[in-house]
């Protein structure tokens, strides 16, 4: 291992030194160029590393041709205008992939794949997520260098003139949960629940192969210079089963997995490149990993929160929080910093289908799973001695003692959130929050009454009818009509948050500045998700469903002492199926209802009947486990 090399910084991002590099290390036999698409899907090829070596100068400057077919660019690459190149980024980490199943012959190390991160060009026009988080990073930076120099006062308020300043850093970090799990394994509802509602498992101490595996990873965090910092379990699980040779065999446990923050495009980077790698370890170990939001319904989701930070580094090398005020008993944010919370409140219509873009992210985004989905921010109770309020979209993370730290945790994103357009969006939106409160001249105790604001008081920037934040649970201390009410309705589904993007044009624009996300790529994202929406629920979710309600069979009869409770649970169960699966020729079931709705593009009758699918599913589920446990 210790002969192996596992990145080549941007330094190194050149014609000699990459020449003697790849020579030094035969191990390394092929080279992938990864683009990631509207989707969120990095691609991956095996071009020959002899092949690279001779092309290299070529392969650097003008990337390498493929077919747009084979990624998600709906309305951009056509099957008229399917080229599209894949471009090298020279200024990130490049990141050797290991195969640990494929040795080399010649000097028994396992086979390398160098793994470029690259841009996706179509037409001449850079058109992927990370080209949009580039963008977006690179107007976040100009814009308010310029508000810097066109407003002196606000950095001789935060200690450092215009003249002193060299850059802006923008900062970004997520935390990743998994679920793990042996091959084949059915999820027993009954027991996960009792154990997540009993707290079995957060933080319990890890065991046999999961440990192994976690240490591992950990490991090779490091060896990648990731700098991880944190690797527990989580809220969800059951304790593992152990066979009669000692070996754990029955395996089903949440964890996360946390590393240092980075630079916006690199941390996005990082993200995929881990995730790749976890599966990788697991498998090899004989384990799933699921990344879904919501792999197991009723039971705790994978979230993936998302920090941000934006900060200034001064010639004499100097780092500054922009988020942290002089005085932070004083005030929680800096004019900078709660302009940037506001912007991201006031303009999270068009946050939010970017961040939720699945069937599967909807089913996390429920009330009672410390899930964020109502559009409000905590600022920590006390400035002296700051909280953590969980029920919350975005929260303030502050700390008196390291003012350098200060940052903005979004809660909504998942695993499978496509980190590249969330980040890209949060800046462009803390932006629009940025210039507004300043060029309005806001001092930090108006911002503060501003953002404390109360359902029909006027403001600045905020809008007049909302509330925008709580100190409290929002979903003990809230009805949900009040929740409605105060932080505007939640969408409940795919269709319906993209409905809520297409009727919010002039917070659409606040993306469009600086031409970072632009009519086409909007477009791109709305059919590609569009198009998975329609495909899943139609195609996948419907026929899953119909599988477990056919497991959901008459258990009793007149010589098992039924009672009649059991009988009118039993008929209660047949009506849910019925409604849900059943024709007749006089009526449609709710799984035929949806299938035409959406043949027919009426979308908004095919959401409404998803609802309606989903609490039926709920109820029926439910209702069985209690029928069940009722026979003898």
């Amino acid at each position: 291992m210790g002969k192996m090399i596992y990145t080549i910084k941007a330094e190194h991002h050149n014609i000699e030194d990459l020449t003697k590099i790849l020579q030094e290390h035969p191990e390394i036999r092929f080279v992938s160029l990864m683009g990631v698409d509207i989707g969120g899907n990095g691609t991956d090829e095996k071009i020959p590393i002899k092949l690279f070596l001779k092309d290299m100068e070529e392969m650097l400057t003008y990337g390498i041709q493929t077919d747009g077919s084979s990624v998600e660019l709906q309305g951009i690459a056509n099957l008229n205008d399917a080229r599209v190149d894949l471009l090298p980024d020279k200024d990130c980490n490049w990141f050797i992939d290991y195969n640990y199943e494929y040795y080399n012959e010649d000097n028994g190390l396992p086979v390398g794949t160098l793994k470029i991160p690259s841009f996706i060009v179509h037409s001449g026009n850079l058109v992927c997520s990370r080209a949009i988080l580039k963008r977006a990073t690179i107007n976040f930076k100009s814009e308010l260098s310029k508000l810097f120099e066109k407003h002196p006062k606000l950095t001789e308020d935060l200690g450092f003139k215009y003249i002193e300043l060299d850059e802006i850093l923008l900062t970004a970090a997520t935390e990743l949960e998994m679920w793990v799990k042996t091959p084949e394994q059915s999820a027993d509802y009954e027991e996960l629940h009792i154990s997540q509602v009993l707290k079995e498992q957060y933080w319990k101490r890890t065991m046999g192969t999961v440990r192994t595996v976690l240490e591992k990873i950990m490991d090779m965090l490091e060896l990648y210079d990731l700098k991880p910092e944190m690797a527990h379990k989580e809220v969800g699980g059951i304790t593992n089963k152990i066979d009669t040779t000692g070996r754990i065999t029955h395996v089903m446990e949440q964890l996360e997995i946390d590393w240092r923050y980075s630079n916006a495009l690199q941390a996005a980077d990082n993200e995929i490149f881990i995730k790749e790698l976890i599966e990788d370890q697991f498998r090899n170990h004989g384990l799933e990993v699921s990344f879904k939001a919501k792999p197991i319904e009723g039971v705790a989701g994978n979230g993936e929160h998302t920090h941000l930070g934006v900060a200034a580094k001064l010639k004499n090398g100097k780092k500054i929080n922009l988020f942290t005020p002089p005085d932070m008993k004083k005030d929680y944010l800096s004019v900078i910093g709660y302009g940037g919370l506001m912007g991201i409140l006031k303009n999270y219509e068009v946050i939010n289908p970017i961040v939720t873009a699945t069937n599967d992210a909807f089913n996390r985004l429920k009330p009672g799973f410390e899930a964020p989905v109502c559009t409000v921010t905590s600022l920590g109770g006390s400035k002296e001695q700051p909280s953590r309020n969980r029920s919350v979209l975005v929260g303030v993370i502050r700390n008196i003692d390291k003012p350098h730290g200060t940052r903005f945790e979004l809660r909504s994103p998942n695993p499978y959130s496509n980190t590249y357009l969330v980040v890209a969006s949060c800046y462009q939106a803390m932006l629009d929050g940025i210039l507004a409160v300043t060029e309005a001249e806001m001092d930090c105790p108006a911002l503060e009454k501003e953002i404390s604001k109360k359902y029909g008081e006027d403001a600045v920037y905020l809008e007049k009818y909302r509330e925008y934040r709580s100190e409290n649970d929002v979903f003990e201390h809230y009805t949900q009509e009040e929740r409605d009410k105060l932080y505007g309705k939640a969408p409940a589904t795919v269709w319906e948050n993209m409905s809520a993007f297409e009727s919010n044009e002039i917070k659409q624009q606040v993306l469009k500045k600086g031409d970072v996300f632009t009519d086409e790529l909007i477009n791109s994202f709305k059919l590609v998700t569009m198009e998975k929406w329609k495909n899943e629920l139609s195609g996948r979710i419907i026929h899953d469903n119909i599988m477990i309600l056919k497991t959901f069979v008459k258990l009793h009869s007149e010589h098992d002492h039924a009672t009649d409770l059991d009988v009118v649970n039993w008929e209660r169960i047949v009506y849910l199926k019925m409604k849900l699966m059943k024709d007749s020729m006089t009526k449609k079931c709710i799984f035929t209802k949806i299938k035409n709705a959406i043949s027919e593009g009426k979308y908004d009758i095919a959401s409404d009947l998803q609802i309606q699918m989903n609490e039926k599913m709920s109820e029926v589920r439910t209702l069985y486990i209690e029928y069940k446990n009722n026979i003898f």
